[in-house]
């Protein structure tokens, strides 16, 4: 959450669902998959390597068998404690296996749905335009590109990874969220691109402001493209999520207890594989798995196992003292009833389930195919009334207020007492912004009539109106872009003769 003084963590934690016991049990089946069943590494340098450090190798079926003793190892090297660097300082985070938490901004959609109610390809501008109306929202502390534009020169096959790079590069403070492309190249592109603002590669290895996203295959699968963009994450000390994109009874088992463990297995084996090469690298458990719905056989993100699923995987690990990134959108394809429901317990549960870093968070719709203005102020209003419910009861001498017993007798007018003059002064009350909780007559008289997205519309369009930051001059702007073009290029050339088998 974001203060005048910059991001302050919101204690999290409340809610444990895996006893001791169960994390316990859940750990031996991880290490029996990875003792006898194994990861599938399609790198032979990186299966190489494992048997070097005591790794059971197929070079013939890329299975690799990692016996507990060389896990946990190579799990001990991982550091518990990441610092997530702004361009600000402000916006420092101090990343650990506590229960703090933070949020990020939502992620990649192809299409947005705009203020005038038309659902289209996302462009560069509702790129521009997102990014400025989440530089606004005081509880999302790590940004990510909303959007995917469509309408760029390399057409709508491209995830435009360079692209989305330089924008929050030079739209933007906060650390963000970055992919790299599948391939080593990728990387040392934007390190190219950040250089331009850090004065160096090295400065920019001192403190990286920018995390990279790298996905893992479910079922426990290694690609050759993710082990390059691991070891070379950790070669210049640039934080990396180990991301599972699970599908509970899909990609992995129907129960949630059996897709924690193929989770577990999967980032663990990673882990384990990155401290081998680059010891303390930077690296955080994460996931962005939901289940599989057997009705529609769509995957559903926010459904109450999704939920539940983020808050066992929160549980497990810091059970290995890592700290965890997790969470998914809402199925629901407009900012409706359905969406305030999904966003409210899946924000509520993943906050008091521990989840370090609440992803995609911000401004998603229909599992992340599509964004949408009104809803990223929308979530912002709900992540903020979670993260009051997070603040509990404060009980003492003071907020017991005996004395405004003593003054206020058997009259109900507690309002005039010195003691709730003090206390409504003091901020600790969560102040809406959207919600509206007058009467019938006053909502008619102050907004027309006007239901939470319209009213969201009218904040929407007065922020775009109004904010428009310069975080880079025209200069570093130009430099950035220039390379974030020809890098594009050159890693579309790379991605095209991937085969990744």
């Amino acid at each position: 959450m974001i203060t005048e003084k910059g991001i302050v963590p919101v204690k999290g934690g409340q809610v444990k669902v895996l006893s001791n016991d169960q994390m316990d049990e859940l750990h031996r089946a991880t290490i029996e998959v990875l003792e006898n069943i194994g990861i599938k590494n399609l790198h032979s340098e990186a299966r190489e390597i494992l048997k070097e450090n005591g790794c059971d190798v197929d070079h013939d079926s890329k299975i690799v068998k990692i016996p507990e003793s060389i896990l946990m190892k190579y799990i001990g090297k991982a550091p518990n404690e990441i610092t997530l660097y702004g361009r600000d300082p402000k916006y420092n985070i101090k990343l650990d296996d506590s229960d703090n938490v933070y949020v990020m901004g939502g992620a990649g959609a192809v299409n947005t749905l705009d203020m005038e109610g038309n659902l289209r390809p996302s462009t560069m501008k509702d790129l521009k335009d997102f990014t400025r109306l989440e530089d606004t929202l005081e509880n999302m502390d790590i940004a990510h590109y909303l959007v995917t534009p469509q309408d760029t020169e390399f057409g709508n096959t491209s995830e435009c990874e360079m692209m989305t790079f330089a924008h929050n590069l030079t739209n933007n403070t906060r650390n963000f969220y970055a992919l790299v492309g599948g391939c080593k190249e990728g990387l040392k592109h934007e390190l190219e691109m950040a250089a331009v603002l850090a004065g160096s590669v090295e400065e920019v290895s001192k403190k990286p402001f920018f995390v990279s996203g790298l996905c893992l295959i479910s079922p426990l699968t290694h690609r050759k493209g993710f082990i390059d963009e691991l070891l070379e994450c950790g070669k210049y000390n640039i934080p990396c999520y180990l991301e599972v994109d699970q599908n509970a009874g899909g990609t992995t088992p129907y129960t949630l207890a059996g897709t924690i463990v193929e989770a577990n297995a999967n980032i663990l084996a990673a882990v384990a594989l990155a401290q081998m090469i680059n010891p303390g690298a930077p690296c955080i458990y994460a996931s962005s798995s939901g289940i599989l719905d057997m009705k529609s056989l769509n995957f559903s993100g926010n459904a109450p196992e999704s939920t539940l699923l983020h808050m066992g995987l929160a549980q497990m690990a810091h059970y290995y003292n890592l700290p965890y990134y997790g969470s998914n959108t809402a199925d629901s394809k407009l900012p409706d009833a359905q969406m305030g429901y999904e966003r409210a317990q899946h924000f509520l549960g993943c906050a008091m389930g521990g989840v370090n870093i609440i992803h995609v968070a911000i401004g998603n719709l229909a599992m992340m195919s599509i964004a949408n203005y009104e809803q990223c102020l929308i979530d912002n209003e709900i992540l903020g009334s979670t993260f009051r419910f997070l603040g509990g009861i404060e009980v003492n001498s003071d907020t017991i207020g005996l004395d405004a017993f003593r003054e206020a007798g058997h009259r109900s007018d507690f309002l005039s007492t010195a003691h709730s003059l003090k206390h409504c002064r003091s901020g600790k009350r969560w102040e809406p912004k959207l919600t509206d909780r007058g009467n019938w007559n006053q909502w008619m008289a102050e907004t027309g009539g006007k239901d939470m997205r319209e009213r969201a519309k009218d904040m929407a369009k007065k922020i775009l109106d109004e904010h428009d930051p310069v975080y880079s001059t025209e200069k570093e702007k130009e430099e950035i872009w220039k390379i974030a073009i020809a890098a594009q290029k050159d890693i579309m050339k790379i991605q095209s003769k991937n085969t990744d088998t």
